[in-house]
């Protein structure tokens, strides 16, 4: 064989050889400083904006781990009545910031909406984006904190003459049990 025949699939093979070690460095990163920096970063400028946030690090499967910045969960203010003087509340759940590692050793950063359990669906997540580790930057992380308050003001600020607001879940209205079409 001439090598002429093997140089499109030596590069390719290359190629294949550089992604797979950009794999091995990005986790590593993640491992040795990066989930740290946006841990510490997170917190330090939630604090600092006076923005009450859960952090909590998911960490059972090795090498796609994530990072959840959470708004937590509360009493909705909306409750269904039972019988007699009972009611069940409905837990609303604040917006979610993510910082998921890939498989590929990239972070996913997205975001998930608010929601009231019982009314409605969540919206599907917003990717933000995916980036190299080198490339989440202290910046990167304030915009991502600008970007989950701005869609939560959002979804809470929901009115539906304003042409520019997206509905709630998927457009599902509650309904009670006993109103709902047989």
């Amino acid at each position: 064989m001439e090598m002429d025949e093997l140089k499109g699939l030596k590069k390719r093979v290359n190629h294949l050889k550089t992604i797979l070690q950009n794999t091995h460095d990005y986790r590593k990163e993640w491992k040795d400083s990066l989930k740290d920096t946006i841990i510490n970063s997170i917190s330090e400028m939630t604090k600092a904006a006076d923005l009450d946030v859960d952090i909590d690090v998911r960490d059972q499967i090795e090498n796609l781990e994530t990072i959840i910045v959470s708004l937590g969960k509360s009493n909705s203010g909306i409750s269904e009545k039972l019988e007699n003087d009972l009611s069940r509340p409905f837990i609303r759940h604040g917006g979610v910031l993510v910082y998921q590692q890939l498989f590929n050793g990239k972070i996913l950063v997205m975001i998930n909406y608010p929601y009231i359990e019982g009314y409605g669906e969540p919206r599907p997540p917003k990717n933000i984006a995916i980036y190299r580790p080198e490339e989440v930057q202290r910046p990167y992380l304030i915009r991502h904190l600008e970007e989950l308050v701005k869609e939560v003001a959002e979804w809470e600020d929901y009115d539906d003459d304003d042409v520019n607001t997206k509905k709630i879940g998927f457009n599902v209205d509650y309904q009670p049990k006993e109103d709902q079409p047989n």
